[in-house]
């Protein structure tokens, strides 16, 4: 759980005394390695778990607040970026005998504790690594959780970046988004895993990380579609990078990295390294005062917290993060793997925990120093690799072999996870269990994010695309609560949808199309007259350089155009017909409110708008579609 008392309006001259105080627990730290002060010969494992909450229409719930009242204080629960999210937090356990199962019994009962308190506010519990049906609109700072720290982080990163943050990721679709705050980030949900390790294992053990982080996410991936794009297999990879970077323009153009990363390079000798150099490369963002001195609190025999320490690291998002604790006055370092997604299900999760644990505990038995057997940048691209593709990603694996990710999982390293749960004495039913489920998983191909892909194109065209993706999201949420791992889940198709069928047309938004032809004000009505034969349309919408809405062209003054007198033989322009100010509304407007203005004018078209930018159109027979489909739905489903 992050530090949540910080200072809301940080000085420089606060900035440059909390940097001193930062440096003194980097000292601090390395005392403490060399004088053996740190834990060591304890190999424990935890985990966090983040949801989303969803509301009867499955879209995000600003529930957080309401639902940690219900909870009456929990102490393993806490607030996330977003009000629609909500972590939880597993009690850390020796990797030994049953505790995997302990791990799935434990989140099974704290999922079940926030589910109950989230239908009591009227909401849900989904966890998915990315929800369907998160739009823009969601992602406004009203939506932030009303935390000090999260705006303090936002008012930083905002200041950073000195302008827009601007989100591109290109898979099946292409999406680009600009949104003025880090809200993004909250798009993003995770079931993290925490591996701790001794300090003079650390290089070695966190290089190892480095190596197995690729195929693990492979196995793993549940989060294919972003603002009703489909992208990534784990399109998480590529958003948090984005939501949170704060380059400024020149930063960027100079390859500066991003403070979410995989790292350039392996580990040599220390966890400091790791430190220095993010405190090095990123400015303090947040800042605590603190009146605690390390070396003091040494000198007594006290373990320090290393506050300052800590607050930095939690603004720097590493895929394998280091990380430093205390608990009862005994120092330890830790793993944290944020690379795994939130669900399917929390067997689904268990069992890639279990993937990642058995690698840890047996690769390096097998190869000894990884870093002799393949180059950083391999491992690196293998992990970029594996988030685009999942199963279908080809790896490059030690000693320059290459292997389908499936391949390499079946045939290589289940074997040896199988025997890195042995080693650690896990019990035999555990390994077998999550071990043969993630097996059964990769033989099938159907990960999440798999499934999430197959069930769309199964969907194809039928409905919205707004009805699409909510279908798909409480397609998810049926499935998740059932003993069943996804890959044994039925492909969801729009007929499951019955009883929100009303929330897919509320807003112009949810029907409208936005794959557009249009032309511009000085185009021929030659090209427009085409356009309209052979795209079956009869709206031309006319825009300028910039996107702005100009203007829209009819069949009814193109007709108007052709049977009136013939002035000249020049080809006539599109501003010359067009309308220049026609009506319009935005994704936001009440679908009925459309109606009535399209009726009380007699219009059969109305351009969609947000921020000046032409966004969509929606027609007649757009709600005449919708008409036969509610009718439909009311008639198989009069109830």
């Amino acid at each position: 759980m992050g530090e949540q008392n910080v200072s809301t309006e940080v000085s420089n001259t606060q900035l440059r005394s909390f940097m001193r105080l930062l440096l003194a627990d980097v000292h601090a730290l390395q005392r403490m390695i060399d004088e053996d002060s740190i834990e060591t010969g304890v190999r424990r494992i935890g985990a966090e778990q983040e949801m989303f909450l969803i509301d009867r229409a499955y879209e995000p719930a600003a529930a957080a607040g309401a639902v940690l009242e219900k909870l009456n204080g929990h102490p393993q629960f806490t607030t996330e970026l977003a009000q629609f999210n909500l972590e939880c937090n597993l009690l850390p356990r020796e990797l030994g005998g049953a505790c995997l199962s302990e791990i799935e019994k434990e989140t099974e009962d704290l999922v079940g504790l926030a589910r109950k308190a989230a239908r009591e506010c009227e909401a849900d519990v989904l966890l998915t690594g990315i929800l369907p049906t998160v739009e823009l609109k969601h992602l406004g700072l009203d939506n932030m959780t009303p935390n000090p720290r999260y705006h303090a982080l936002n008012r930083a990163m905002t200041l950073l970046r000195g302008g827009r943050f601007q989100t591109y990721i290109k898979g099946i679709d292409e999406l680009q988004a600009h949104h003025d705050n880090v809200m993004m980030e909250s798009c993003n949900t995770s079931f993290q895993v925490h591996f701790q390790v001794g300090p003079k294992e650390f290089p070695s053990l966190y290089n190892l990380a480095q190596v197995v982080t690729a195929p693990v996410l492979a196995a793993a991936v549940n989060s294919p579609v972003m603002l009703k794009h489909r992208l990534w297999h784990e399109t998480r990879v590529a958003l948090f990078q984005q939501s949170v970077d704060s380059r400024s323009l020149t930063q960027t153009a100079r390859g500066q990295r991003t403070r979410v990363s995989f790292g350039d390079r392996w580990i040599t000798n220390s966890v400091l390294e790791i430190f220095r150099d993010d405190i090095a490369r990123f400015r303090v963002v947040l800042a605590q005062d603190l009146n605690e001195d390390p070396n003091a609190m040494l000198d007594r025999g006290e373990m320090p917290p290393l506050t300052a320490l800590r607050l930095h690291n939690g603004t720097v998002y590493r895929w394998n993060r280091a990380c430093y604790g205390v608990q009862d006055n005994v120092a330890h370092l830790r793993i944290e793997n944020r690379v795994l997604p939130a669900g399917p299900t929390i067997q689904d999760e268990v069992a890639n925990a279990a993937f990642f644990f058995g690698l840890m505990s047996s690769v390096g038995e097998e190869y000894g120093d990884v870093t002799q057997r393949i180059a950083f940048d391999e491992a690196k691209s293998n992990f970029l690799t594996a988030a685009r593709y999942g199963l279908k990603a080809r790896l490059t694996w030690l000693d320059g072999c290459s292997y389908g990710a499936d391949e390499l999982i079946l045939k290589v390293l289940l074997p040896m996870a199988r025997q890195g749960l042995k080693a650690q004495g896990i019990y035999s039913e555990d390994s077998d269990r999550y071990l043969s489920l993630l097996e059964h998983r990769v033989a099938s191909g159907q990960t999440g994010a798999q499934w999430m892909f197959d069930s769309l194109q199964k969907m194809g065209d039928r409905g919205t695309k707004d009805e699409r993706y909510r279908t798909l999201t409480g397609a998810i949420l049926r499935r998740q609560v059932t003993d069943k791992p996804c890959h044994r889940w039925p492909l969801a198709h729009l007929d499951e949808s019955h009883k929100d069928w009303r929330d897919s047309y509320r807003i112009v938004g949810q029907v409208m199309k936005t794959d557009l032809f249009t032309v511009h004000p000085e185009d021929s009505v030659d090209l427009t007259a085409s356009m309209m034969d052979w795209e079956h349309i009869r709206h031309v919408p006319v825009e300028d350089e910039e996107g702005r809405l100009v203007g829209l062209v009819s069949h009814r003054s193109l007709l108007r155009l052709l049977g009136g007198p013939k002035t000249g033989t020049d080809p006539v322009a599109v501003r010359e017909i067009m309308h220049p100010d026609p009506f319009t509304v935005t994704p936001e407007t009440d679908s009925l409110e459309a109606i009535e203005l399209m009726r009380r004018h007699n219009m059969s078209c109305l351009p969609v708008v947000e921020g000046g930018q032409l966004v969509g159109i929606v027609t007649d027979a757009d709600f005449m579609d919708v008409a036969h489909d509610l009718l439909k739905e009311y008639l198989s489903n009069p109830n």
